[in-house]
């Protein structure tokens, strides 16, 4: 027992962790993580357990300080010499902005594995004790190493900068639309087939910027990127359709923004594929562009948001270096 591996499971709440409550008719949190880490048959002979509980919570009450906050506390566990990996589990809602944002702030090359589950822990057969099995054995291997911040469910490993919810129900929920995952966990082993390419990794002492996200919607004007201004906001993630291109109303709107030194990034609200400027006519890309927005790459608002937040928190001056804002932006 002393030769094995050691894995920090943090827990953070989540459908993995609650149970039905008949009072109120619905799933509340109720269980705890030695609970939950107790449940899973077989976990011991995998790796030594060290749990620790930093939140028990409904994933809609994360928020951007919260995922700061757990990621340090990740990453001081990882320095620990007797920890192989960690693993953290969470709500599925918004755990995939959680798993990009300790992405963006993992430095260390030990594994570090989210999991959850979409069935609760009183369930018929719930999902949560064979996806943090195989989570603390992903983390607990070699083959993990240097690989990020993953995902796990349903035995299927992915990388948190690819990976999104994409089913309201389904115990299938999390894929990486055009690019697929990147391992699996199976009986004998972690299989790897493909790694994550183009992270990069930021250190901000805190976090300090405010950055909001704008759907297009047609029709809209620029009534919301003024009000977002107006909040003192230091950075905008506008959503756009297709390659990125907005309805014409919003332009006057970006344009006096970035006058006033906020970033006003564009994105797509497509699964796949990235923001570029291939048409010229009023609200395209090369419209915004030339009013002072730049181009996001093929992460969705939210892990744009996430990343622009950190962005601008290590280095305000960003907002106002367009060319250093893209580079940082478009991979």
């Amino acid at each position: 027992m002393t030769n094995k591996k050691k894995v920090v499971v943090f827990t953070t709440g989540g459908t993995i962790a609650m149970k039905f409550d008949s009072e109120v008719n619905g799933l509340t949190p109720a269980v705890s993580g030695d609970d939950l880490t107790s449940a899973v048959p077989g976990l011991s002979e995998l790796a030594r357990i060290d749990v620790r509980e930093f939140c028990n919570i409904a994933s809609p009450g994360m928020t951007p300080q919260k995922m700061f906050d757990l990621s340090r506390k990740v990453e001081a566990a990882l320095r620990e010499e007797d920890v192989a990996g960690a693993v953290i589990t969470h709500g599925t809602d918004t755990l995939e902005e959680t798993a990009y944002m300790l992405d963006i702030l993992h430095r260390e090359e030990k594994p570090v594995v989210l999991t959850a589950a979409m069935r609760g822990a009183g369930d018929t057969s719930a999902d949560g004790p064979a996806n943090i099995y195989c989570a603390v054995k992903t983390a607990a291997s070699p083959e993990a190493l240097n690989k990020g911040v993953l995902v796990l469910l349903n035995e299927t490993i992915h990388a948190a900068g690819q990976v999104r919810k994409t089913h309201s129900g389904n115990t299938a929920t999390f894929a990486s639309p055009w690019w697929g995952p990147v391992g699996y966990c199976d009986v004998d082993r972690v299989v790897f087939r493909r790694a994550p390419l183009d992270r990069r990794t930021f250190a901000p002492s805190e976090l300090t910027a405010r950055v909001d996200i704008i759907s297009a919607q047609t029709g809209i004007g620029r009534e919301y990127i003024d009000f977002a201004v107006s909040m003192g906001c230091s950075g905008i993630v506008i959503e756009g359709f297709g390659r990125g291109n907005l309805p014409s109303g919003m332009i006057g709107g970006i344009a006096d923004a970035a006058a006033k030194g906020v970033a006003v990034v564009i994105v797509t609200r497509t699964p796949g594929g990235r923001p570029y400027q291939v048409y010229a006519y009023p609200g395209s890309v090369t419209d915004s562009m030339s009013y002072g927005a730049v181009r996001g790459g093929e992460f969705s608002a939210a892990k744009t948001r996430l990343k622009l937040m950190v962005m601008l928190s290590e280095n305000p001056d960003l907002a106002r270096d367009k060319t250093a804002l893209q580079s940082l932006l478009d991979i």
